[in-house]
């Protein structure tokens, strides 16, 4: 499986899927760890989180998939949210919390 199916099979299978640098138990990086912190104060159940720095073709992948620069990236039924900086305007103006709601995920 190469990483482009690696990414779309772990989003279609997972609602709420977070790639990171390192572990929720252990974020490398304090974007990630600020993403985390977010998504536990939300309450989400079922976090999927997938540690980038596992697999330089998934690092790379998700960059591409995303059309987006950066980890973490936060995807809610698939659907790409942003990273770190959108979640955390998000979560401060609830925004995040409803979209969380919506998908069940809380």
């Amino acid at each position: 499986m190469d990483a482009k199916q690696f990414i779309e099979q772990t989003l279609s299978d997972n609602q709420v899927v977070l790639f990171m640098k390192g572990t929720s138990q252990f974020p490398q990086c304090g974007f990630s760890g600020r993403a985390i912190q977010i998504l536990k104060s939300c309450g989400v159940k079922k976090l999927v989180t997938v540690n980038v720095l596992d697999d330089d073709g998934v690092r790379q992948g998700v960059k591409d998939y995303a059309n987006w620069p950066t980890i973490p990236q936060l995807y809610v039924n698939g659907q790409f949210v942003g990273g770190s900086d959108i979640m955390t305007e998000m979560y401060q103006s609830g925004e995040l919390l409803e979209l969380l709601k919506k998908a069940e995920a809380v």
